[in-house]
């Protein structure tokens, strides 16, 4: 099997879009969690917090892509437009039938969506609505306007699968790689923010309630006062190489996807199964062939649900016992949803190259239903070879991802 290696990272974040940026407020331990006074004037709304990117301007991208792109595919374009610089590819190697592209989002163009059907349920019906509208917020609209506007020919293989989007689109490109069909593979996804969202996961009593005087102590994975998860926005992109072919033209290897693995409960809608959690775990340490004591960190979905991050926890301890550290970032960036999983690898690269471990945000007194793991209450340098990066979804799917130093 051929080897799958990194040679490009991109990324817009609630704590930062560089590398700087996010160093220095995990060095501080800072959230990107703020109050939304653009929501004042949702009525029903309990949670009014939310991670945000700090941009608004996208003018780096032409207008002529801009016209098709919401703001989902624009923090995407700009994601993939930074790795694709990194990584030193020139325009053959890019307008290539042997390089694709996998990019996922959990629900598309959402801003355009429900502006769209507010103008068509308030009488205007379709004669006045914008003929672009439906190429901005369709399920594909990341993937497709991303092929369109760097010109890829190779496969384009968009995922849609909430919380899996981004990490089943690596997975995506990684086998796309790993099994022959492609040499260079653009993977990522993104997740742009609407007060929908929140509204939605209220409705579910899923959200952090009682936090929004003091949003940046809200989520708070595995923490004992947790009640829920903050809803956020962002995007990562990663290039994906054959390591032979990295090789040969000379580019910087970042590191190397050792496994992946995706599977489903088939149990539940949206209660998650330990025993489908600790499966993906087993069988993406059997994907990478090696041993869990080899792992030396997990990156954890946790979203600071009250059931989730225990039945999480759980699934860890079954396959791990309580030796490797874990510590998950949404403490810091709230929920990123389609663009969490690219988000996360990132992180966990990020981790590896600086021997720097992250710690849990906001956990203060663990759950004791949470079970005995060696969760991360302060930053830890340490060598790392291995690191897990995990995510699970509604609908029973799970990923788990394995990074490799190089």
């Amino acid at each position: 099997m051929r080897r799958v290696v990194i040679t490009g990272i991109g990324f817009c974040s609630p704590i930062g879009n560089t590398l700087q940026e996010v160093k220095s407020n995990f060095e501080q331990m800072k959230s990107g969690i703020r109050y939304m006074h653009e929501w004042d004037e949702i009525n029903g709304l309990e949670s009014r917090i939310a991670g945000v990117v700090e941009k608004d301007d996208f003018k780096e991208i032409p207008r002529n892509y801009r016209r098709t792109m919401d703001r989902v595919s624009m923090m995407a374009a700009l994601s993939l437009q930074e790795a694709i610089a990194q990584s030193g590819l020139n325009k053959e190697q890019i307008s290539n039938l042997r390089t694709g592209i996998s990019f996922g989002s959990a629900m598309g163009g959402l801003e355009t969506l429900f502006s769209y059907a507010e103008n068509v349920a308030g009488n205007d019906g379709f004669g006045h609505q914008n003929a672009t509208s439906f190429l901005r917020f369709m399920s594909h609209t990341v993937g497709a306007n991303l092929a369109v506007m760097f010109e890829i020919i190779g496969r384009n293989i968009p995922t849609s699968s909430a919380c899996t989007a981004s990490s089943q689109a690596i997975g995506a490109g990684y086998e796309s790689i790993k099994y022959g069909m492609s040499d260079i593979m653009f993977v990522g996804g993104s997740e742009g923010l609407h007060y929908v969202e929140a509204g939605i996961f209220d409705s579910m009593g899923a959200t952090a309630i009682g936090k929004n005087e003091k949003p940046e102590e809200a989520s708070r994975p595995f923490d004992k006062e947790r009640n829920g998860l903050v809803v956020s926005e962002g995007a990562g992109a990663l290039v994906l190489e054959e390591y032979e072919h990295a090789k040969r033209r000379g580019a910087i290897i970042l590191g190397e996807i050792a496994g992946y693995a995706t599977g489903c409960d088939g149990n539940h809608i949206t209660l998650p199964s330990e025993r489908g959690m600790e499966d993906v775990m087993r069988n993406v340490l059997s994907d990478a062939k090696i041993n869990p004591e080899e792992i030396d960190y997990i990156n954890a979905h946790a979203t600071a649900t009250p059931k989730g991050d225990i039945y999480e926890s759980i699934a860890t301890n079954r396959v791990f016992g309580n030796k490797t550290p874990i510590s998950s970032i949404k403490g810091y960036t709230g929920h990123m949803f389609g663009g969490g999983g690219a988000f996360e690898t990132i992180v966990s690269l990020f981790m590896i190259q600086n021997s720097t471990l992250i710690a849990n945000k906001n956990l203060n007194v663990l759950d004791e239903q949470c079970a005995d793991l060696d969760y991360l209450y302060s930053h830890r340098e340490c060598d790392i070879t291995y690191a897990m990066n995990n995510n699970f979804a509604f609908g029973g799917i799970n990923t788990s991802i394995i990074l490799k130093k190089i």
